[in-house]
């Protein structure tokens, strides 16, 4: 019996040992591709790769008893380079999004993003309701603009081009409050004491690890490995780290 030659070659790499392809997660070695320019979730100090998720997924790696092969690519390439097959995954502060789950596979969200309220600790601003009347800058381009806009009409918003503006108007007492990803936000309340970030979220949108659909295995691992993590404290002490303690 003869068989096409795509499938003698599978047939061999089995019959050796080896694993097409698509099987990649049952290496030791989980390729993940990263943009580390976005603090402080990914981001390179001094030469070497850091931040939340670099952390996060060195500690899945460990729990799943495998090693992570790091490349870095600019955020538009993340996808791609998973569907080509050059990474089994994308870990990037990327959002759980319909349209991105029609391409990749996720993971279960392993943190909670969007839109959140920075603000002076001591400040009248205790809530989202508070915000009404009072003057909150945001950035623009950016999709805080349209949805204070829309959602906070009795809000004077206050645009600006940088993200550092908006926290430097606060600080001077130029603007009550600004509106930011939560990232940006909970690092610049983490490293300036008298910053705080509410509690409650403007908006909720949740991030997750991008694995090839080819490899259905890898995503129940890795899902797996979160949940090691989160019973045993390793995940609680990465969130303290960079979100939450005082640098």
């Amino acid at each position: 019996m003869k068989f096409p030659h795509t499938l003698r070659i599978t047939l061999l790499a089995l019959a050796l040992g080896g694993v097409p392809a698509a099987g990649q997660a049952a290496s030791d070695t989980i390729r993940v591709v990263t943009d580390p320019t976005f603090p402080p979730m990914e981001m390179t100090v001094d030469g070497k790769r850091t931040g939340f998720d670099i952390e996060l997924t060195e500690a899945l790696a460990h729990a799943a008893g495998k090693k992570i092969e790091w490349t870095d690519i600019d955020f538009k390439g993340l996808i791609p380079a998973v569907l080509s097959g050059r990474a089994d995954a994308a870990m990037s502060a990327i959002y759980i999004t319909d349209a991105r789950k029609q391409a990749v596979d996720f993971t279960d969200s392993y943190y909670a993003g969007g839109l959140v309220v920075l603000t002076k600790s001591d400040g009248p601003i205790k809530t989202l309701k508070d915000l009404d009347g009072k003057r909150v800058t945001v950035q623009v381009g950016t999709k805080s603009v349209n949805y204070m806009q829309e959602h906070y009409p009795k809000v004077q918003r206050v645009e600006v081009e940088k993200n550092q503006e908006m926290f430097n108007l606060v600080d001077i007492g130029r603007a009550d409050a600004a509106v930011t990803g939560k990232p940006a936000a909970k690092l610049f309340a983490q490293q300036n004491p008298g910053f705080t970030v509410l509690d409650e979220q403007i908006t909720t949108e949740e991030y997750g690890i991008a694995v090839s659909k080819n490899e259905p295995e890898l995503t129940k691992e890795l899902n797996q490995a979160l949940k090691t993590i989160q019973a045993n404290g390793e995940y609680q002490r990465l969130v303290n780290k960079w979100f939450e303690g005082k640098k």
